[in-house]
């Protein structure tokens, strides 16, 4: 099993973000740690932090890291539909792949946190809209990364004249597509239809076998090969900050077939964090699984 770091937090400082940021990078590839990961959102979590506290623009971030690491895998998570014509998004995570040498994977969600859309005049339909829009923009991505088709794209909500892209992802067949969220009867499904990934939050491993339970209907119903979907879980429980009580604490997920798990690093020094707690863990959760 691999481990993963998603970072959620830049209460740094404005001057030291960017030193911290690329050291936080070295110190992921150091340890062996497979995947970095920042949120989409424009605000902070209410739950997280006060929503004035800082927080930067995801793919503007997820550049800079790339420009600082050369071999951790690199996303969002997850990108909501809301924030970006699908259109464009392709174009985001199309610049993402192709200059950080094929490490870009798409996370993309319906989209929830309703105080950002409104304090900053994005609309913010229902949630069933939502969904729909999360379909198409699937939709439209995987056309535009399709070298045989970059025809018109007519949906209920996006209409694209051309879906041109060029250049065209570094991945083949493209960037991975990563869907994230919990919701078992249409975010499960557009997993089992579009994605290569699935992406769920959970404090512990008991309620992996459920979600992995209903993921296989959907994929039995939609005759999709279960196997070929990668499991991932963001782990919000505690985390032990000693090699044994943390390799103890993530260990269930390997045992459930869990391919990547990502873990919160703390605000303050992520370097340091990295290099003591995950590093010494990293190859011991390899072994799993």
């Amino acid at each position: 099993m691999r481990l993963g770091v998603h970072i959620s937090r830049f209460n740094q400082g404005a001057a030291r973000l960017g030193p911290e940021l690329a050291a936080a990078g070295a110190a992921v590839e150091a340890a062996g740690v497979a995947w970095l990961s920042v949120m989409d959102h424009f605000f902070q979590m209410e739950q997280n932090d006060a929503p004035e506290d800082p927080m930067l623009e995801s793919y503007t971030t997820l550049g800079f890291l790339a420009a600082h690491t050369s071999t951790v895998r690199l996303g969002a998570l997850v990108t909501g539909v809301t924030y970006r014509h699908p259109g464009l998004l392709a174009k985001n995570v199309t610049t993402l792949d192709v200059l950080s040498g094929g490490r870009a994977t798409l996370g993309i969600g319906a989209a929830w946190y309703e105080r950002e859309h409104r304090g900053l005049g994005v609309p913010f339909p229902p949630l069933g809209e939502r969904f729909e829009r999360l379909e198409e923009a699937l939709r439209i991505c995987l056309q535009m990364w399709d070298p045989a088709d970059d025809g018109p794209f007519e949906g209920r909500h996006y209409r694209l004249a051309e879906t041109l892209c060029a250049p065209a992802p570094v991945s083949a067949p493209h960037p991975e597509v990563m869907v994230g969220g919990n919701g078992e009867q249409k975010t499960l499904r557009l997993v089992a239809r579009y994605a290569d990934a699935c992406n769920f939050l959970l404090p512990s491993p008991a309620e992996v076998p459920h979600k992995l339970d209903v993921l296989r209907r959907h994929c039995d119903a939609l005759d999709r090969d279960y196997d070929a979907i990668r499991k991932t879980v963001v782990h919000l429980g505690a985390l032990p900050e000693d090699a044994d009580g943390c390799t103890k604490a993530l260990a269930g997920y390997a045992e459930l077939g869990v391919d990547t798990v990502m873990v919160l690093s703390p605000d303050g020094d992520q370097a340091e964090w990295v290099e003591r707690v995950l590093a010494p863990v990293t190859g011991r959760l390899a072994e799993l699984g």
